[in-house]
C-alpha cells in the first residue's frame, strides 16, 4: 500500500482532529480492542485526541500518522509510542493504538506503522517495546511475525465490545543486539 506515514507535532494534530476522530471512531466501531466500546460518542472521542494532543506538547507521547500520498490525502491509520519519563526508565516505551481505518486493512498498513514507530523510538534512544493486545486477536499474529515476544496473558483484564471480561496478551520487543542485554 502507498502511504506517506509522518510523525506529527500537537499542532498538526490538531489540524487532524476531524480525521482522527473519525479512525477511532472506525476502529471501535469495528470491534478494536484500544480502550473504548461502542458505540463511541463524539465526545468521548474529542477528549481523547484532546489527552493526546496534550501528551504530545508535554514530549510524552509520538503519533505516527499513515496518509493516502498527497495534500488531501486522508488519514488511513496511526500509531502512538508513549515515552517512560522516569530516570531509570528512559530505555522503553509502550507502543499503543495502533488504528488501522477498515478501508485499508489487509494491505500492510499495519505493518509499516510499526517498522516507522521502531525507527522513530529507536531514534530517540528507546530500546525496550512493550505492548498489550486483546488476547487472541488477529494483532497477536502482526506482533509476532515482527518479533514482539509474548509474555503471558492477564485474565479478566478489560471488558470487551461484547460486554464479556476479556484477556490481554503482554509483548515486548527489544530494539538492540542481543549481545547488549
Amino acid at each position: 500500500m502507498n502511504v506517506a506515514i509522518a510523525s506529527i507535532s500537537a499542532a498538526e494534530a490538531r489540524a487532524l482532529l476531524p480525521q482522527l476522530h473519525q479512525l477511532l471512531q472506525d476502529a471501535v466501531d469495528s470491534g478494536a480492542s484500544v480502550g473504548f466500546l461502542p458505540p463511541l460518542s463524539a465526545a468521548e472521542a474529542q477528549e481523547y485526541w484532546q489527552s493526546v494532543v496534550a501528551a504530545i506538547e508535554a514530549g510524552h507521547r509520538v503519533l505516527l500518522v499513515a496518509h493516502e500520498p498527497g495534500a488531501a490525502g486522508q488519514l488511513l491509520g496511526t500509531v502512538q509510542l508513549d515515552l517512560a519519563t522516569r530516570p531509570n526508565s528512559l530505555l522503553r516505551a509502550e507502543v499503543s493504538k495502533l488504528l488501522v481505518h477498515t478501508r485499508a486493512r489487509r494491505q500492510g498498513l499495519a505493518r509499516q506503522l510499526l517498522v516507522a514507530l521502531e525507527t522513530q523510538a529507536a531514534h530517540l534512544g528507546r530500546s525496550t517495546l512493550v505492548l498489550d493486545t486483546r488476547h487472541g486477536d488477529g494483532a497477536e499474529l502482526l506482533y509476532q511475525n515482527m518479533g514482539y515476544q509474548f509474555v503471558g496473558a492477564i485474565p479478566a483484564y478489560f471488558i470487551n465490545y461484547d460486554g464479556q471480561p476479556h484477556a490481554t496478551a503482554v509483548y515486548y520487543k527489544l530494539l538492540i543486539d542481543k549481545g547488549e542485554e
